[in-house]
């Protein structure tokens, strides 16, 4: 098998959970586009959008919606896609949310939903299709991550303890499902133009401070994560397991 070669995903079914727009569907496509057939999950609205480009390509998806702020939601999901599509062999875990405020003034409820979106649910999805992957022998999966699974960030502490904690997870995952042929990876995005920061963008000052510090000097579009999505979830990736990924223009290095 040549290097190209190995960068395919040809008969794979991959889930990519908030697919309807940004990095989910930036990375949902990218997949298709590498060869699998692709279940795309919306959870505040449907992926269909995602799902219609996909198959102007010429390519095969699906959409999917299931709110995984619910605890059955994460279930719900895995069971609809599993009855359509088969098992996936590929989980991307990238359905995330966010809340802005002071710490001392952050509301209990606001904390319990970040965290059930960006780290419950991801846990349950990683346990739901990793059994399937275990009998399988094989699978890939890719939580995303965040710069603050590094750094603590500022009025966002459900969203950097729920990221710290994706990091964590991953590795836990991996040193226990690595030597069963299931890589569970992860990757950190930087500072992308997406709907989640969008009011930093719209903060001039806080833009002009995240720009100042980005050796790229840019923000992030969601295509720029799309390689390294590709890479996780195929045959070239098979000896990288329990990896934190930055695709941050280089922040970290700052």
């Amino acid at each position: 098998m040549g290097i190209l070669d190995r960068f395919r995903l040809d008969g794979k079914i991959a889930l990519v959970t908030g697919a309807a727009s940004g990095l989910g569907a930036a990375i949902a496509v990218a997949l298709a586009e590498a060869g699998a057939t692709v279940a795309c999950h919306g959870n505040r609205r449907p992926a269909d959008a995602t799902v219609e480009h996909i198959r102007t390509l010429g390519l095969s998806a699906t959409s999917f919606s299931a709110d995984l702020s619910e605890q059955e939601g994460p279930d719900w999901l895995f069971q609809a896609v599993t009855a359509s599509m088969g098992a996936p062999s590929i989980l991307v875990n990238n359905a995330g949310m966010i809340y802005r405020e002071a710490a001392e003034n952050y509301p209990t409820e606001a904390w319990m939903n970040v965290l059930q979106v960006n780290l419950n649910s991801v846990f349950r999805l990683c346990q739901l299709v990793g059994m399937e992957m275990l009998e399988a022998k094989s699978g890939k999966i890719i939580n995303i991550a965040s710069l603050l699974s590094f750094q603590g960030g500022v009025r966002v502490p459900a969203y950097a303890a729920s990221k710290g904690g994706v990091a964590q997870m991953t590795k836990a995952l991996a040193n226990e499902w690595g030597g069963r042929n299931v890589q569970v990876n992860a990757i950190a995005p930087g500072y992308f133009r997406t709907e989640n920061t969008s009011a930093l963008q719209q903060d001039a000052t806080r833009n002009r401070q995240i720009l100042e510090r980005i050796p790229a000097g840019r923000w992030g579009d969601p295509q720029d994560l799309a390689g390294a999505a590709v890479f996780l979830a195929s045959p070239a990736s098979d000896y990288v397991n329990g990896e934190v990924l930055t695709v941050d223009g280089g922040w970290m290095a700052r």
